[in-house]
């Protein structure tokens, strides 16, 4: 599967890869280097922590690098009143008689702490596109679904402002 990434998206996770392999992996080393002069290997522990430092970094890199190299590039093509990427939502959960302000965003932007949520997801594939006024049902899975209605659109734009997900 390829993931639908935005530029902005793909910059960042460069900007990322770059960081870990020119300013992160070599502070890594130096730090192995030094735990190593400890002594006993098989019962040094910042010899350990720091070798799996450098082990989620390397997986962290190779992870990146893969994204990039599968990425298909999107750009919201949404109009004007319709939900698209980048866009601020306030919807209104019928089940809770609730209301809740999201942002859409992909994949690598979640952040469900944040409100940000991707759409990629049931909620996400169930309003993008979609018009203010209208009702939308999230199937979160086959026995499992609710509703929600679109009380505002605003639209939002791919700033950089919003971090990728770091693991």
């Amino acid at each position: 599967m390829r993931d639908e990434l935005t530029e902005v998206d793909i910059k960042k996770m460069r900007e990322e890869i770059d960081y870990r392999e020119n300013e992160l992996m070599p502070q890594i080393i130096a730090e192995v280097q030094r735990a190593r002069g400890f002594g006993d290997l098989s019962e040094n522990y910042e010899y350990k922590a720091a070798k799996d430092e450098q082990r989620r970094n390397r997986s962290r890199i190779r992870y990146l690098k893969n994204m990039v190299a599968s990425a298909v590039v999107i750009k919201d093509q949404s109009a004007e009143d319709e939900v698209g990427l980048f866009d601020h939502v306030k919807l209104y959960l019928e089940d809770d008689e609730e209301e809740m302000d999201i942002t859409l965003v992909t994949t690598l932007r979640q952040n469900p702490l944040e409100n940000r949520i991707s759409k990629e997801s049931p909620l996400g594939k169930a309003i993008l596109g979609k018009k203010a006024g209208e009702r939308a049902q999230v199937k979160v899975s086959e026995s499992a679904a609710y509703w929600v209605k679109i009380l505002k659109v605003d639209k939002g734009e791919d700033d950089e402002s919003m971090e990728i997900s770091r693991y």
